[in-house]
């Protein structure tokens, strides 16, 4: 099972646009980390992580320590591959969104099946009074035509 970490929207936006980051380890963001952040629209964070892993590439080859530079390179890809959910979430939060909670679920479709039932239980309007006036539109149309049985006829004793 993982572990969803649900994000819900600034005020004004739809629920339906919840956001599900799951709590693992990314291995688009350890592969090519710069490409996965800017992905996520963590620019600063994507462009820092560009300067530093070419800042090490380059004083490994000035140094003469090739392996050292790749080495190090390695370990800030390490390092956006086991923190780059927590970083997606603080940027979130950044940008006015807030976390609503935690989901457990085999994949994403079931962490928003869970949240959706989970949120359609409590809900912030109240719900809808009985009628006590019935509603014109669901009223029977007027019979037409002749009808058996006991009907009074108007004129007629």
């Amino acid at each position: 099972m993982a572990i969803y970490v649900v994000m819900a929207p600034p005020a004004g936006n739809k629920a339906q646009d919840v956001r599900f980051v799951r709590d693992s380890f990314t291995w688009p963001g350890f592969l090519v980390a710069p490409l996965w952040l800017a992905w996520h629209w963590m620019w600063i964070e994507a462009a820092l992580t560009f300067i530093v892993m070419a800042i090490l590439s380059v004083a490994g080859k000035r140094l003469g320590l090739e392996g050292a530079g790749s080495l190090l390179s390695l370990l800030v890809s390490l390092y956006v591959g086991f923190e780059g959910q927590g970083l997606r979430i603080a940027s979130l939060r950044r940008r006015g969104w807030r976390e609503w909670g935690v989901v457990e679920a085999g994949n994403l479709t079931d962490a928003e099946t869970r949240h959706a039932l989970e949120t359609g239980e409590v809900s912030d309007e109240q719900p809808a009074l009985p009628r006590i006036v019935p509603d014109a539109s669901q009223a029977r149309p007027p019979q037409t035509g002749m009808a058996l049985g006991l009907t009074h006829t108007p004129g007629r004793p």
